[in-house]
């Protein structure tokens, strides 16, 4: 770019992506027995194991942010933040997987990290080898011009390294990557959850429940240290694809997990956290708003120094506040107007293959003539046509095998 329900669930899917996987995880949180040790209730994180559905405000956020997204790429001019919705993605994404492990350690004093990179693998590596294959073999095949050379674009985003080529560019892009650019933060989550998994582990069982939240919190600290240490105007592309220092925004959603893993139902530190979330959700979706509308995120702004350095992590903070409310506050208008069932299933099922696909489908209709007063609209259905075909055809098959 430049990519109704009881409080106390233990959720859901990640964003764009982890859909299938986490309610799977959250039935398994349902319907295990859990074994503790003896004298060790939930292993420090007493409501770990509460609830157990989805969250339907967390889906309905997904769909917002996707189709913000979408936006973005068609008519920048009137959203030139509108990237921001990776950010909240990316939060959510710390939030829901960390809730997801630390759930599955609070039942079995385990995590079981072969089966977590299955799971993974299952639930978002088919359907975007699929992308790539279907943009390589348009590459080939017809004479595109958006999509002359894009078999390279289409083999680097099968491996995810998209941003890791796009982080070593010190001008502008090359055409290198252009055709899959927004795989640039697929290719960041994953890098992520490569090591997020094996270092709560070692912080689980090395360490105390509460130095656990401690340890997190310092984690969310040095990204944004390195950012100030790295700031020039010819790092940008290095800030703002690597994977080290976009960190701090899935982990401020990991830090919330741990957070309310940590409460009992009868804390009043939670009750707390429930009644300033509610209140600070219509701001802090406004603020979001507000960067959407009025920050150019990409390209030479004066917003750039702030942006790359502080910017990413209040987008985070913003972001983990709703995340909070709508996980803590059902019944607030925010989370009603989130919950509304199209909403959800569209974030549920459809928010990570709309992710994949809407990128070359845009640029197909843009080589077959589609002007740009009618782009935004036809993009938007064939996207949707393009997701639920993933979905159907690949996307839950395979989650079934996880």
């Amino acid at each position: 770019m430049s990519t109704p329900t009881d409080p106390s669930t233990v959720e859901e899917a990640e964003a764009p992506e982890v859909t299938a996987e986490a309610a799977k995880q959250s039935t398994a949180v349902r319907t295990a027995e859990p074994r503790r040790r003896s004298g060790v209730g939930g292993r420090g994180f007493p409501s770990a194991l509460r609830g157990g559905g989805r969250v339907a405000g967390l889906d309905g956020l997904r769909t917002v942010a996707v189709v913000l997204v979408i936006v973005y790429h068609v008519e920048p001019g009137p959203l030139p933040g509108g990237s921001v919705a990776v950010d909240v993605f990316f939060t959510l994404s710390g939030f829901v997987i960390t809730r997801l492990l630390i759930a599955e350690y609070a039942r079995t004093g385990r995590i079981g990290l072969r089966r977590f990179y299955r799971r993974r693998w299952l639930r978002l590596g088919p359907a975007l080898l699929l992308m790539c294959a279907v943009t390589a073999l348009l590459s080939l095949a017809l004479p595109l011009p958006l999509f002359d050379g894009a078999w390279t674009a289409a083999a680097l985003a099968a491996v995810s390294v998209v941003n890791l080529v796009r982080a070593g560019e010190p001008g502008p892009y090359s055409d290198v990557t252009s055709a899959l650019s927004h795989t640039w933060s697929l290719g960041v989550e994953e890098q992520f959850y490569l090591a997020w998994p094996l270092l709560l582990l070692f912080l689980l069982r090395h360490t105390t429940a509460r130095k656990v939240l401690a340890w997190v919190a310092a984690l969310c600290v040095l990204p944004l240290l390195w950012r100030l240490a790295l700031w020039d105007p010819t790092a940008a592309h290095r800030i703002y694809n690597g994977p080290d220092t976009r960190a701090d925004q899935l982990l401020i959603g990991a830090l919330l997990a741990v957070l309310l893993a940590r409460l009992r139902a009868d804390d009043p530190r939670l009750a707390l956290l429930r009644r300033w979330a509610n209140r600070l959700c219509w701001p802090a979706l406004a603020l979001l708003g507000l960067i959407a509308w009025q920050i150019p995120i990409a390209g030479a702004s004066a917003w750039n120094p702030v942006w790359y350095t502080a910017g990413f992590m209040v987008a985070a903070v913003l972001s983990a506040t709703v995340v909070a409310a709508l996980d803590l506050v059902p019944d607030s208008w925010p989370s009603r107007l989130l919950s509304v069932a199209a909403l959800a299933w569209i974030g549920r099922n459809l928010s990570y293959g709309m992710y994949l696909w809407h990128y070359p489908v845009i640029r197909l209709l843009s080589d077959l003539g589609v002007t740009d007063d009618h782009l935004l609209p036809a993009g938007l259905a064939a996207t949707v046509v393009a997701a639920l075909v993933s979905y159907v055809v690949v996307e839950r098959p395979m989650s079934r095998r996880a």
